[in-house]
């Protein structure tokens, strides 16, 4: 649902009542991943998708339903060997869809308007609602923020409860507990269903959540002002990024150069990288290719908690670099962290084919790719890595 938040929240705001149908859970080749949504307003606009098209029609129609009746509902759809013509996935997979009413007298609707306010607005936020459990919390939602890094570490460390809007209906060690296990889907980044028993402990009848995590786009950092990372700023806004270009010469650090860039920095590259915020999603883009900037940047950068370093430059110049890198004091296990020469090979020649290749690799070192063709291969199409707590930008997304 939040995937959507910025269509959503207008949709609030002008007071229209709407269904949302969200992916809980997938199986096999699924096209869409959990936080996936479709949702559908009183006059039958739709926005979202949550198969790419397989069973839109079946869900629209779930969604309309749900408006009439004000029922929350949790339908599977798969594919069927025996009736190829059936609603379901012709890839093989199989997913769960949560459909639910947010309607202007529905009690969950302003908890789904602050999420929804919250992540159009670029905020972190995650919000839980129950999948499977009794009738009466069917509907209900609770929501937390992003808080600063000491209710981070309370809500984490048990000394503080996680501040939450929203709830389960007098249930509140039930809210405590969900507030706290949402707090920690958020800090991961991660969406995804919990089971947890009925009141909040760990015992009793089970309960089932969504919860769905929105945090700010991932950053995307260029360095280097050079027709190439004119090409790659395009390409990282288009993934989603945050995209900052950094050089140190001003004459080509321009916004005219760089219309696209959220942010252009002159300065030199690792002093910039040192005063600046980056986490596990960050992925930095070293396109200089000139020693002056690259070694004192690449330094730095190869012990920062990033998720990807890549560097520009031949064989050769990698080459040079590496050893450069050594001379001052770069370990073999840090240098096993560069990307270089940066890409995938995919013979291109242009600056848009090297943004391309570039985007590729950074795209496989995220989701668990291979980067060989899928072409005669044994491969999965989609990896699953929620299990190594990959990052997201937007879920169903970024990120």
């Amino acid at each position: 649902m939040l995937d959507i938040a910025e269509e959503l929240n207008r949709w609030v705001e002008q007071g229209r009542d709407f269904a949302v149908a969200t992916v809980v859970a997938v199986g096999g080749s699924a096209p869409r991943q959990p936080g996936a949504a479709l949702a559908v307003d009183a006059d039958g606009t739709a926005i979202g998708s949550v198969s790419g098209g397989c069973v839109e029609g079946a869900v629209y129609e779930l969604c309309r339903q749900a408006l009439e009746d004000g029922e929350t509902v949790l339908e599977r759809f798969g594919y069927s060997d025996e009736d190829a013509f059936a609603v379901g996935l012709t890839c093989g997979g199989v997913i769960d869809i949560l459909v639910t009413p947010v309607r202007a007298a529905d009690p969950a609707r302003p908890v789904v308007a602050t999420a929804l306010a919250a992540a159009a607005r670029g905020e972190a936020a995650a919000v839980a609602r129950v999948v499977r459990g009794p009738a009466e919390l069917m509907g209900r939602a609770l929501v937390v923020g992003g808080g600063d890094d000491d209710d981070r570490a309370g809500s984490r460390g048990g000394s503080h409860e996680a501040a939450h809007a929203g709830g389960f209906g007098g249930h509140p060690e039930l809210d405590r507990t969900v507030a706290a296990e949402a707090r920690a889907f958020l800090d991961a980044g991660r969406t995804g269903t919990l089971e947890i028993g009925e009141q909040g402990s760990r015992c009793g009848a089970p309960l089932t959540l969504l919860i769905e995590s929105s945090v700010p786009p991932p950053r995307m950092i260029v360095f280097g002002a050079i027709d190439f990372a004119s090409a790659l700023v395009r390409i990282g806004k288009f993934l989603g990024y945050r995209v900052t270009v950094c050089d140190a010469r001003e004459v080509f650090a321009t916004r005219t150069r760089f219309p696209e860039a959220d942010e252009i920095v002159v300065e030199w590259p690792h002093r910039y990288l040192e005063r600046t915020a980056v986490d596990a999603r960050t992925v930095l883009c070293v396109l200089t290719h000139d020693a002056k900037f690259d070694v004192p940047l690449l330094k730095l950068a190869l012990r920062l908690p990033v998720a990807y370093v890549g560097a520009m430059g031949s064989r050769r110049t990698h080459l040079d670099r590496n050893r450069r890198l050594r001379e001052v004091g770069v370990t073999d296990l840090e240098l096993a962290r560069l990307r270089s020469p940066i890409g995938l090979d995919l013979g291109a020649r242009t600056p848009e084919e090297t943004a391309l290749s570039i985007a590729a690799e950074i795209v496989a070192n995220r989701r668990g790719g291979s980067g060989a063709a899928l072409t005669g291969a044994h491969t999965p199409i989609h990896h699953d890595t929620t299990s190594a707590g990959a990052p997201a930008g937007r879920i169903g997304s970024v990120a």
